[in-house]
């Protein structure tokens, strides 16, 4: 393969980007607070607690309502979920982890677009929402922006 100057220019300017993001307020928010759950014992120690109950979970799942112990396996994991979401440290986690996902996407969306409009870019905070606003996940062809 022929390196031409075009290529090698795009190679240093996709680096650049990257370590741009690696730099970012939103990197470095991240690294802090992915730090502070990792040094948190109790934060730890309900991640933990949610991980075991989640094996049994799995096995519950597999034979779904049929399963003996599926009411309690349900209910536990709920609670085990919900006290570990809730916890500071795993929510400003998820919270730093969220922000820097939405800038990655949309560096992700800048640069396909600038190749063409039509490129369809995966975004995470957007379940049935396309580029143009619209909710309807129609692609804007409803007309309801």
């Amino acid at each position: 393969m022929l390196a031409t100057l075009e290529i090698v220019d795009v190679l240093d300017s996709a680096e650049g980007l990257g370590k741009m993001i690696c730099h970012s307020e939103e990197m470095i928010n991240y690294k802090q607070k992915k730090a502070a759950l990792a040094s948190n014992k109790e934060a730890q120690s309900l991640i933990r607690a949610f991980l075991r109950i989640k094996d049994q979970y799995e096995d519950v799942e597999r034979f779904g309502r049929y399963h003996p112990d599926y009411n309690k396996i349900m209910k536990d994991i709920r609670e085990a979920k919900r006290a570990m979401d809730m916890h500071e440290a795993v929510s400003q986690y998820k919270i730093a982890e969220r922000k820097l996902e939405g800038l990655v996407d949309e560096v992700g969306k800048l640069v396909a677009h600038s190749v063409s409009p039509h490129i369809k870019t995966p975004n995470s905070n957007s379940l049935l929402k396309d580029d143009s606003g619209c909710g309807c996940g129609s692609g804007g062809s409803c007309g309801c922006h």
